[in-house]
């Protein structure tokens, strides 16, 4: 009785001990969380509040009087519209691009053991590591010597390029979760590899592949530095380099619009990643279909 005792009484001792250190614990994490939380919500704050404020200024203030006049400066063909739509066609057809690559880059990675497998794929994750500034030099010269300068269908293929080494090994890794039990079904079927790979493993990897698609797309939206090297007309140029000449000429930058700018500039990424969201969901529930 008295060894329950004082075993009940060290149990309470040791919780009474311990649970000061879980509460300062809870305490610094939501701390942490907090500051965190406020480096993102304090930019989203200043871009709203001075979309709208006429007399808008680097610092976040509540505007004295509300009104619409930075959007309707922005809202203009040569400003807003044609580089959006540059970016659309750059965006979209580099994400296009490299996810058709990488499933045909992944497959064989995924399904067939061989001893060259791994220094490919090691290969490609050195490809990771170089920075785009590193190669842009012989990429403009040979550019140049193609005559490919000022082209948006090589702009979208060398963007493209840049974006299959992470590409190719979040597809494979999407790709392994699919059972080959099923490609095997196929095959004995009557389905060719490539028959089983776009009506089996394809479809079981949607949501895997909108990850990828959502991933080289936003990439390529908010690219800067290829654009600005490799298109020279104007009007070829997307929305992440327009977006420059808000900041004017000798430090006179108009916030005003550059906020109300950036918030249209958000709306396409947002509304794909609602979209694709979607798509994920309902992929899901055929995945679970097809398994079963």
């Amino acid at each position: 009785m008295s060894a329950s005792v004082a075993s009940s009484a060290s149990v309470s001792s040791r919780a009474s001990v311990a649970s000061p250190r879980k509460i300062v614990s809870a305490v610094y994490v939501d701390g942490v969380l907090v500051i965190v939380g406020l480096c993102f919500v304090v930019p989203l704050a200043w871009m709203l509040l001075a979309s709208v404020d006429q007399h808008a200024s680097f610092q976040t203030q509540v505007p004295q009087v509300f009104t619409l006049a930075n959007f309707a400066s922005v809202l203009r063909p040569d400003l807003t519209f044609i580089p959006l739509w540059n970016s659309l066609l750059l965006s979209l057809g580099a994400a296009v691009v490299t996810v058709v690559v990488a499933v045909l880059a992944a497959y064989p990675l995924s399904r067939y053991q061989a001893r060259y497998n791994k220094p490919y794929m090691y290969s490609i994750l050195f490809g990771t590591c170089l920075p785009i500034t590193a190669i842009m030099v012989p990429v403009y010269s040979l550019f140049v010597q193609l005559n490919f300068l000022d082209s948006m269908p090589a702009v979208i293929f060398f963007m493209a390029a840049t974006s299959l080494p992470m590409a190719i090994w979040m597809t494979k890794n999407f790709m392994d979760g699919v059972p080959i039990s099923l490609e095997e079904a196929a095959w004995i079927d009557g389905a060719s590899a490539m028959a089983a790979l776009r009506r089996v493993v394809v479809p079981l990897m949607r949501p895997g592949l909108s990850v990828v698609f959502i991933f080289v797309f936003i990439q390529a939206w908010g690219n800067f530095f290829v654009p600005f090297i490799l298109l020279l007309s104007p009007d070829k140029q997307p929305a992440a380099v327009s977006i420059y000449s808000f900041f004017g000429q000798y430090g006179a930058i108009a916030y005003g619009q550059l906020a109300a700018f950036s918030i249209i500039y958000s709306v396409p990424v947002i509304a794909l990643y609602v979209l694709v969201s979607r798509g994920i969901g309902g992929s899901f529930a055929m995945t679970g279909a097809m398994k079963g």
